[in-house]
């Protein structure tokens, strides 16, 4: 049976930092019900190849499509990056997909650099590569990987200063340097924002202003939702939860994150 506009919305991502675009939806769309789905299990994707992103992606959002959910909300930059053809070309309902917000940052008046801090994947990948060559200025961009970053939010560690050895490793090429914008090209990564301030303040100089794409993305689920007249009028913001890791952890860090301040 095709899902009617009752039926609920899913949302995917390789671990636990879709719930930042999650807690956006549930703000802008509460009349919707949602279904969350963490491959925690296999997290992080960044570290991973091609081929095993587009084959746990597509494992996943097919998962969702199975419990009935009538559009897809691709909450992984990451497999966005490596798979979004693959996945629209596969499933027959509406799919919206989070992206770096590189046009708002390269909007932003000034002389300095714009970081792009990502996956290892994603910055590497030709779709990210293509849309930073639209940008104005596609020079200005510099794109920095973070191993290591998701890892330690998969674990549960939030605190800013527990990133320090990692952030003093990414930018210890870039001492000094003045920074316009900072683009959070994970969604993992709004999780720890006070992290990506107190790197700035220690290593770079300027406006250093931190920018993410889950207000767009979500803005854009709504327009999708309402061309599709798959809008739903009578939803409660019910949530369930599943994950291929372990279920117990990742629901207390689940829950959690969902009542968690994101400055």
């Amino acid at each position: 049976m095709h899902p009617s506009k009752h039926s609920p919305v899913g949302v995917f991502d390789s671990g636990v930092g879709g719930v930042s675009v999650l807690r956006e939806a549930l703000a802008y769309l509460p009349h919707e019900n949602y279904i969350y789905y963490g491959d925690n299990g296999n997290a992080p994707y960044g570290d991973r190849s091609e081929d095993e992103i587009t084959s746990l992606t597509l494992r996943c959002i097919r998962l969702l499509v199975a419990k009935g959910c009538k559009a897809i909300l691709v909450a992984c930059n990451t497999a966005t990056a490596n798979c979004i053809h693959s996945i629209r070309a596969e499933m027959d309902v509406p799919v919206v997909s989070v992206e770096p917000a590189l046009k708002p940052a390269c909007a932003q008046n000034g002389s300095g650099k714009v970081f792009m801090m990502a996956t290892l994947a994603t910055t590497r990948l030709e779709r990210y590569l293509a849309l930073q060559q639209r940008m104005p200025s596609p020079s200005r961009i510099v794109n920095i990987p973070c191993p290591g970053l998701v890892n330690r939010i998969e674990q549960g560690q939030f605190e800013a200063a527990a990133f320090d050895d990692l952030f003093d490793r990414y930018l210890a090429p870039y001492e000094g340097c003045e920074v316009d914008g900072i683009v959070l090209g994970c969604t993992h990564y709004i999780f720890i924002k006070d992290a990506f301030r107190r790197a700035a303040a220690r290593h770079l100089q300027g406006a250093c202003t931190l920018y993410d794409g889950n207000a767009g993305t979500v803005h854009q689920l709504a327009h999708v939702l309402q061309a599709h007249q798959l809008a739903n009028p009578n939803g409660s913001a019910q949530v369930d939860f599943y994950t291929s890791g372990d279920y117990d952890f990742y629901k207390k860090l689940f829950d959690a994150l969902l009542k968690r301040e994101i400055g």
